[in-house]
């Protein structure tokens, strides 16, 4: 039976990438998941009170440009967004490129056999980002998110940080056995609040 889930990212969280590239390498892989990728704006869950708004001062925040293409990846060029979802993280975090560059998001995209020019066009409209906040919003409203990985199954929604990674090209098995455990805890041990190691083996 398909699992449903849906998990939040923003691009410059390193436990975002994580999570993403297992759930990324177990659909790869044939993983019967339904996954809804949502974004979620970590610059706009630090404003402080009174301050603008994220969607008042987008060229304010260093990542919200990154999550507009993304955004936009997504529902213009869906079976192109994996490969730039996992290029997108690669570039911030393997490649330690600065995704509030335009050119740095033009050449990931190209890269990726995306059309760079239309990507920006739905950015520059102010499409994207409305979808954006109203994507942020919503789960900010039903599921309480205040952060990146939120899994999100039904009406429970959970906060995670997987220590592994699952770059292009690893064994899936380990993949599909982490995200399945995190969804199964979920969906099946909502009295589980919180569990938490006092320390990271290094």
């Amino acid at each position: 039976m398909t699992t449903t889930f849906a998990v939040t990212w923003d691009y410059r969280c390193p436990f975002a990438r994580n999570a993403h590239e297992h759930i990324l390498t177990a659909l790869e892989a044939g993983a019967d998941w339904d996954v809804r990728f949502l974004p979620y704006s970590l610059g706009q869950g630090h404003v402080e009170e009174g301050q603008p708004s994220v969607w008042e001062k987008p060229e304010q925040d260093k990542g919200i440009l990154a999550l507009q293409a993304g955004v936009v990846v997504r529902d213009e060029f869906p079976a192109r967004f994996r490969d730039v979802h996992r290029a997108l993280f690669a570039a911030r975090h393997d490649e330690g490129l600065h995704l509030e560059d335009r050119t740095v998001l033009e050449r990931v995209l190209e890269a990726q056999s995306v059309p760079a020019a239309e990507v920006f066009a739905h950015i520059d409209s102010g499409d994207a980002l409305a979808k954006v906040r109203a994507e942020h919003e919503q789960y900010v409203g039903s599921h309480k998110v205040w952060g990146v990985p939120t899994f999100i199954a039904g009406d429970q929604a959970v906060f995670v940080r997987l220590m592994t990674r699952a770059p292009g090209g690893a064994d899936p098995t380990a993949s599909v056995r982490a995200v399945e455990r995190v969804v199964d805890l979920l969906t099946g041990w909502p009295e589980l609040n919180e569990f938490k190691h006092t320390s990271v083996p290094r």
